[in-house]
Order: structure tokens, then sequence, then C-alpha cells
């Protein structure tokens, strides 16, 4: 599919439908871009009410445009846009760029539109960018369908942007600190062409070898991950993604939905498909920058040379924040860092050679650090003084970093006097940051993108789960509840190969007698009701009971209890379990995403899972592989792979479970949240068994 893209950056032809000869409107703007930044093809400007434009002959209808002809930009009224892509379509074009917004953008009306219009480019077989976009730029070859004023440099950055509005500020941002791109791709609504089929793209393009999205939500979030995990193994994705808060979700009943923020399922989209998210769009173009001129490092110990501690502190903690150790430099570094530093310098790692430190020793000292087999990187920092040469110590840097194969970054902090040496490192591929803070998260999406090229691709290794998928299908035909409590949600568990507790379902005391004796002491009982889901709040469970007596005060108790809470809840009975050995009490979950589908966690189990929140999510359908990352991803596993001596659980039995839970939910996108808390994970070797479940239909 990425080939039907190619005539929106390499047309032969462009069309402008609805060009102005006002200078004031913004289509008089994309044909002034359209012809000043070098393009080739043919520019044919659409307007019955003119004649010429820009010296180019003005063509009444799209009819009577000449070939060669493969793209249309359109910028017309909303609803003067249908017909408009009939046209566009009887005449053969393929593709079509529309620019204009009032669409679903402004509410039902302009939905419905969009519909329209989209239904017209699928009967023609055409694609379509936007509506209410800005067009796109291939710096390459100067194909600018935008209204964007400027050209920054040429280099090897892709960028994608939902946002016109961002498109436009990267762009009159980059300007003029040397910072490189390949294309600039303004989606606006999405309505055909998105992010994934520009990610595509731009993973076959040559001249991009780093894709940064501004993204405000992802379609097809399914497809975005399959196909980010392909494009990730040969070229780096960054995202920014808006709206990452909270505010605003609706409180939800099982512990995972009130655990999965708006945000949650993006993130474990992003971990499991090898993207980098970055929180602002400083860390975008920096780390993007980054990616594109630096190479990747061995290791995580990083060097800081600089002229004053302040800065050198600041850069140390951002280091520390992002998993980026300071290196331990050798005695034979040390004692060679001395040799030509001041004596008062410290050169013990940050190497501080005080504020009057000149470019011979800049170039000294990273010559020093960089050849120590201890350090896997460096940061040079400057500090402007009177008495330095911030150009002179550019160069020096940049001559450093060139003799050695591992990555430098350097900060030089301020603004007015350090211009022209960032545009001498940047002009030299040499990445330079203002301020201390950001080296950290440079630094630390470098070490990231090479730890996940060093690890195997985890779409391969699966779990083959034995399933009874007509036993589901026929417990979930046959009840009309929306909240299932654990009595109910147990055959679903166990039709799927997941262990359960033995237990059974008593209507009334003597059946839980009876259920007791065939279980044998000691048991465990719990209500069985739709209307209760966290029974330790109700008071409706209770554990280690030893004998009859024991079990006719529990039962009492648990239904007198419901009754206080609730005086309308409808109660089934009690639920009979054996009372269970030790073990490590974890939880496993879903909550459908509605962007994503099938959203697991994994976290420790209990009462307490939400107020310690040691939680790790993925998307299903999953791999050994993507289960076995989000144990990793918690503090839980230290405890589960025996902590300071201890017992060590059987972990693998936990995969197999989120496995196994992750395909039900697949099977059977009907179920909306389900969960296992807790599941009792039991000495290595020995299984894991849910205690407790429920599930919430939609």
């Amino acid at each position: 599919m990425t080939s039907s893209l190619n005539t929106f950056f390499e047309p032969a032809g462009v069309a402008i439908i609805g060009a102005s000869d006002k200078p004031d409107k913004l289509s008089h703007g994309i044909l002034r871009n359209m012809l000043e930044y070098g393009y080739q093809g043919g520019v044919y400007p659409v307007n019955p009410k003119s004649s010429e434009i820009l010296g180019k002959t003005c063509y009444p209808d799209i009819s009577v445009v000449p070939d060669p002809l493969d793209l249309a930009v359109i910028i017309l009224p909303a609803p003067a846009i249908p017909g408009v892509l009939e046209a566009c379509g009887k005449r053969g074009v393929k593709t079509v760029t529309v620019i204009s917004g009032g669409f679903k953008e402004i509410g039902e009306e302009g939905k419905a539109l969009e519909g329209q219009i989209l239904e017209i480019i699928h009967k023609y077989g055409m694609r379509m960018i936007g509506p209410n976009c800005v067009g796109s730029f291939n710096l390459n070859n100067g194909m600018n369908t935008t209204f964007i004023k400027g050209k920054p440099a040429t280099g090897g950055i892709g960028f994608i942007s939902q946002s016109g509005a961002v498109c436009g500020g990267i762009v009159d941002h980059v300007l003029n600190n040397g910072i490189g791109f390949s294309h600039f791709l303004s989606l606006g609504n999405e309505a055909d062409v998105n992010e994934t089929d520009m990610m595509e793209y731009l993973v076959e393009d040559d001249k991009t070898s780093v894709i940064a999205i501004y993204a405000e939500g992802i379609q097809d979030g399914q497809r975005f991950i399959q196909s980010a995990r392909k494009v990730t193994r040969r070229k780096p994705v960054l995202i920014l993604k808006a709206g990452r808060s909270d505010e605003g979700a609706r409180a939800v009943s099982s512990h995972t939905g009130s655990l999965a923020g708006s945000h949650t399922a993006y993130q474990a989209a992003f971990q499991q498909s090898g993207v980098i998210e970055v929180k602002n769009s400083t860390d975008l173009l920096n780390v993007a920058m980054a990616l594109d001129w630096m190479p990747l490092p061995k290791g995580s110990r990083a060097a800081i040379v600089t002229n004053a501690g302040g800065p050198a502190a600041l850069a140390s903690d951002s280091l520390a924040e992002n998993g980026i150790q300071l290196a331990h430099f050798s005695q034979a570094t040390q004692a060679k860092l001395r040799e030509k530093l001041s004596p008062a310098a410290q050169v013990a790692n940050p190497v501080d050679m005080l504020g009057g430190a000149t470019e011979t020793e800049y170039g000294y000292a990273l010559d020093c650090v960089l050849a120590d087999e201890n350090v896997d990187m460096a940061l040079g920092v400057l500090v402007p003084q009177a008495l330095v040469d911030t150009v002179k110590v550019a160069q020096a840097m940049l001559d450093a970093a060139r003799k050695s194969g591992k990555p430098v970054l350097v900060c030089i902090m301020g603004s007015v006097s350090v211009h022209a040496a960032q545009q001498l490192l940047h002009d030299n591929h040499l990445p330079m940051v203002d301020y201390p803070e950001k080296s950290g998260v440079v630094f630390g999406a470098l070490k990231q993108y090479a730890d996940y090229l060093n690890s195997p691709p985890n779409d391969e290794e699966t779990l083959s789960i034995k399933k009874d998928t007509a036993k589901v299908q026929a417990l979930l035909a046959g009840s009309d509840l929306k909240n299932w409590g654990e009595h109910v949600t147990r055959p679903l568990l166990d039709a799927y190969g997941v262990s359960l507790i033995p237990g059974k379902l008593a209507r009334d005391f003597q059946e839980s007698l009876d259920a007791a004796k065939e279980l044998g002491y000691p048991v465990v009982m719990k209500v069985a009701s739709q209307d209760v889901l966290h029974k330790s709040d109700y008071g409706a469970i209770a554990v280690n009971i030893r004998d009859d007596g024991e079990l006719e005060n529990a039962y009492n108790r648990i239904l007198e209890n419901v009754h206080e809470h609730d005086v309308n809840a409808r109660i089934e009975g009690v639920l009979l379990e054996k009372m269970a050995a030790k073990g490590q009490e974890v939880i496993i979950g879903m909550k459908r995403d509605p962007g994503f589908g099938p959203l697991m966690m994994f976290g420790m189990g209990g009462i307490f899972v939400e107020l310690f929140k040691d939680v790790a999510f993925r998307v299903a359908p999953m791999t050994t592989a993507d289960a076995r990352a989000m144990l990793k991803q918690t503090k839980a596993v230290k405890l589960l792979s025996g902590w300071r001596g201890g017992i060590q659980y059987d972990t693998d039995a936990i995969i197999e479970n989120i496995l196994r839970l992750s395909q039900l939910a697949v099977d059977f996108p009907q179920i909306q949240e389900i969960e296992i808390n807790p599941l009792l994970v039991l000495p290595k070797g020995q299984g894991a068994l849910a205690l407790d479940c429920r599930m919430i239909l939609e």
C-alpha cells in the first residue's frame, strides 16, 4: 500500500484546486510554495475566475488540466469538496490532499460530510490526506503543498503530525538551527491516510533515517502495533502523544479498569512495538536529531566534561533519571587528565576544568575520557565565559567526537552567544542542547533503542493454548448478566485452561455444609452475587473455616454484611473453596481499550493493588516475550524471583495464565473487563491457582 502514497511526495504534476491570485489567501501561499522550493514537476492552478496566477496558466476545472497529473490539492469550502472529488476521480487523479476544514472536527454534520467524501475516495480507488490539514513537504525535491513559510535544512528526520499548527510551529522553530528533515507530513482528520500509512512509507524512503510523530490519537491500534514492530527494527520511531493525562476518565469497577488510565494503552503499545515515547516537543526534536546523527552506545556509562559544576550536577541527575550512569574512569585516565589540566581541576567524573577552561583543554579532556574503555558516551558542557571562545570550544569538541566512534552530545548553555557554535556543530552533525537537563533524555533514548535492536524479535514466540471456545460461547449466550462474579466467571477461565482453586456453589446453608465436607476443611466462603464485585469491601468473605460451627457463623455473617451494605443486593448463594496453600498473590487482568483492544495488566495482587500500583500493561494479542516483559517491568518480579534468598516462585505459570487470559479476551470482544485477583503463585514448578475472578460484559 505504500506505493499508493508515492505520488503525494514525488508527483509528476500537481493541480491546486481553489488557487487564488490574492496574496492573503492560503491557496495563494500553497501555489507560491510549489513554485519557490525547487519542485520540477507540472504545477496547475485551477480556478474558473482566473486565467493566470503567479505566471502559471489557470484552468477552469480539473477535467481540462493537462497531463502529467498525479496529485490534486484542494482548498475550497467543505460543501464543495464532494463534487470536486468526483471530478478528480473521473479525471483519473489517484491522490488528493484536502486542506479544507469543516468536517468531523466541527460536529455531526461535518462528520457526515467526511463520510461522504470517504465513500467517493473508495469509489475511485484514490488515496487522500486530510481533510483539515496543512499539506506535505518533501524537502528532497521541493514538493511543498503547505502554506507554511520557510524551508528547514534537509536531513534524515521524517516528521508526521496530526496537527497542522504543530507542524508549522516545528518548521519555524528549526529554520535556523540546522536540524535536518526529509519530510513534513500533516495528516489532519486522517479520514484515509493515517500515521501508520506514513510510517510504512517513510521506512522505505532512503532519505529518511528517523521517523518522528506528533499524535493526538492512533487509528486502528492493532495495525499500528504490528506495523511498528517491523518498522522499528529498521528505523527508530519517536512519538509525542498529546492527551496523556487521566483527567475526565470515568471510574470503572475493576482494579484493572481503575488502573488503566487514558494513556496506558498507548504506553503499552509503544513499549511492545519498540517505539520511543517523548514527553514534549523539545525532546522530540533533540532525540530525533541525535538518532539521525549519532552512533548508538554500547552501554549505559557516560562521561561529563565541563567548565561548571552546577550544570554538571543537573546533567548527572538527568542522566540517572533516564537510566544512564556516570562512568568510573580508570586510574590511567585520571592520571592522564592530571598531566595537562589545571591542578585545581576535578578529574573524577564529571571532569570539572573550572570556568577558564580553554578549547585545548576541552579537546584533550574529551579525548582522554572517550578513550577509556569504561565510557560508552560523553557529554561536553560549556557555560560561555568572557575569556573563552565558544566557537573554538565547539570545534574542539567536534574534533574529539570525530575521532571516537562513541556518541558525543554537546550542551552549551545560553542563547545570544551560542548561535554560531550551534551552527558549526549542527552543520557537522554533532547535536547540541541548550540545557543540561535535556542530556539524559537524549542519551536515554539512544540506549533504549540500542537495547531494543539487541533484543530478539518478540513476534514469533507464542503459547499454544488448548481452549473450549464452544463452551464459552454457550455460557455467554445463555446469560444476560453484565457483571459476572466469581461463581459464573470460573467456568470461562476453566475453558481456557486457567487452573482454579477447587470450589463449589452452594444455594443455601445445607448445600454449603455438603460442599465443605466434599472439599475438606479448612475452606473459604464468599458471597455469590452479581451486585458484589469487591467482596472484601462488603465483609462478604471468610477464610480458614475449620468446622461446621465456624461455617454456620460465617454463612450468617456474610449474608448479614451484604444486606447491611445493599438491601437490594441479589444473592445467589455462597461459593465454597478449598483453603489455599501459601504463595505469592498477583493480579492479572484485562480492560478493553477503544483504540487498541484488549489491554492486559499484571502486578502485585490482593487488596492493595490500587494502593501500591506496581503494575505493567501490554496490548493483546501477546507473545511470550510480551508477557515476560510485563513481569520484568514491575518490582514484584524481584519478590517472585527469590528476593534476598527467599522462595523462587513459578513465574512461568504467571506468563502462561496471562497468555490464556489474553487469548480469551481476543476471542470474545464482548468481554470488556476480566481479572483474576488474586492469582496465587506457588513455588517454582508448582504452578499458580486463580483464587478469585470477575468479569464485565459489554
